[in-house]
């Protein structure tokens, strides 16, 4: 059985509800459900069938929110994370072939 404080430093962990995800953020439940719709973020899902969302995903959703707050779309804004975000892996897997990885 894993440390229970080994899923507080793990950023893919599902520790927080719609509702206070929603309140962290300072956005509605409704913008978090859309961000799903858009396949930005897919929550987990409780037992009871509860979006449960992880601290990587709210920093994503934070990205959304702040590029929505610039005036664009949200599928304009989840498009470019998205696409920063295989950027990232790109230039990531770029760097482990040339160090020899």
């Amino acid at each position: 059985m894993s440390d229970p404080n080994d899923m507080l430093d793990d950023d893919d962990f599902p520790a927080y509800t719609m509702g206070r995800a929603a309140e962290i953020l300072d956005v509605s439940q409704d913008f978090l459900r859309r961000l799903g719709a858009a396949k930005l973020i897919e929550p987990l899902r409780s037992p009871g069938g509860h979006r449960r969302y992880s601290r990587y995903q709210l920093r994503l959703a934070t990205r959304a929110r702040d590029l929505c707050a610039q005036g664009l779309s949200l599928d304009a804004a989840c498009r470019i994370i998205i696409l920063e975000d295989q950027l990232e892996e790109a230039l990531q897997h770029n760097r482990n072939l040339t160090s020899g990885q």
